[in-house]
């Protein structure tokens, strides 16, 4: 028998696991803010966490030292919660959710970051910074562009790879009642396609850095971009002996409907600044329907035009089905589904979601999925399953 839970309140009170269950709810304990000093303060560990894929984070909530450049560099919103979330899904394979707790980074500071993030200097652009600012430090670990040729040669051969960076914490208890830094997480976001203007106002120029026929091209840069980031790490204070992860993110084109994803990863032993063997990443996020989940995924992308078809065969005033796979060592993750429809009352929603929970038993059945129904005006119900679930569960927005 499925399950239709008709919500009164709010889904965020809903998925948010976190209202009281009865007695204490937080734990109170010192944590320690330099390594190089015995500086300490009050941090609150909440007692209840929304699931063991996530982390409990430290409270009250710090933000990062660089907070905003992930936003400000990376080319769409999709990329912005993939280079974030998906970090933090891969820091679980090296920090567990059960013994670590998540802080945003607190040691790459703005200026650090905006300065790793600029072009390497050299010749005459290096004169003229030195002049126009005596401390000015030479840190840019994109590549310098050519002193000759025309501009357009130049960012051709020379274009920019490392576009954003981001660091993550994680602490760990020292005793019962304080916390140390346990490991840090580093993320360098990389230009699949690098975009420039010849002149101020001119059209946008593009140069593809990684293609099918090129493909190795921006890990390479990526491992040696990386070997320079776990030196600086290393000479930092308070980061010279944590283990360190290091995650090499590719961003999507501009022009993507869905986000990019990792391709490789490496563990920096503690104290090391030497980086070993680097793991690769095998992910992808893929659209429904497209040309590339049809010659690639045939089977998913079949299923999905089966369940796409039983919708318009039940609800012809539909404005579109799509939908977002998410595939690891080539197999599906979590599919995620968007039906905007048009509504005419409560229990129309009501008896279609109802229709639509049966489908997705039929067609995605061990998938984990979520499919969001939409009105012209706002969310209407949500379907969520995890594979192991027997039954999905049902919210219907009142």
């Amino acid at each position: 028998m499925k399950k239709l839970l008709l919500l009164l309140t709010m889904l965020t009170l809903v998925l948010s696991a976190c209202a009281p269950f009865g007695g204490k709810e937080e734990e109170e304990v010192t944590q320690k803010t330099d390594e190089t000093k015995e500086t300490k303060e009050t941090a609150i560990i909440p007692m209840y966490n929304i699931s063991d894929s996530y982390y409990k984070m430290v409270l009250p909530f710090k933000q990062g030292a660089a907070r905003g450049l992930t936003a400000e560099r990376l080319n769409t919103r999709l990329d912005i919660d993939e280079f974030e979330t998906g970090l933090m899904r891969l820091a679980t394979e090296s920090f567990n959710t059960n013994d670590y707790l998540f802080q945003e980074g607190q040691h790459l500071d703005e200026d650090t970051v905006l300065s790793w993030l600029a072009r390497k200097k050299t010749g005459s652009d290096l004169k003229k910074a030195e002049k126009d600012d005596k401390d000015f430090k030479n840190l840019g670990l994109n590549p310098a562009l050519p002193n000759s040729g025309s501009t357009k040669s130049k960012n051709e051969n020379s274009p920019i790879y490392l576009a954003s960076m981001l660091e993550h914490n994680y602490l760990i208890r020292k005793d019962k009642n304080s916390l140390q830094l346990g490991g840090v997480v580093i993320g360098l976001a990389l230009n699949s396609v690098y975009y420039y203007r010849e002149k101020i106002g001119d059209p946008q120029q593009e140069v593809t850095i990684d293609s099918s026929k090129n493909s190795k091209k921006l890990l390479a840069e990526g491992e040696k971009i990386a070997e320079q980031v776990i030196k600086r790490i290393r000479q930092m204070d308070g980061l010279q002996k944590v283990p360190v992860m290091i995650a090499l993110y590719k961003q999507a084109p501009k022009s993507s409907i869905v986000p990019g994803n990792f391709i490789a990863k490496t563990d920096v032993k503690a104290g090391s600044a030497d980086i070993g063997n680097w793991d690769t990443i095998d992910e992808e996020n893929v659209f429904f329907p497209s040309d590339n989940a049809k010659s690639s995924y045939k089977d998913d992308s079949e299923r999905f035009d089966r369940f796409k078809t039983k919708v318009e065969d039940y609800f012809p005033n539909y404005t579109g089905v799509v939908g977002k796979g998410f595939y690891k060592n080539g197999n599906l993750q979590k599919m995620k589904i968007e039906i905007p429809m048009q509504f005419y009352g409560k229990t129309e929603v009501v008896a279609f979601t109802q229709y639509l929970t049966g489908e997705v038993m039929d067609y995605y059945k061990s998938t984990n999925i979520e499919i969001n129904i939409t009105s012209s005006d706002q969310q209407e119900a949500l379907i969520t399953k995890n594979a192991e679930d027997k039954e999905p569960t049902v919210h219907i927005y009142d």
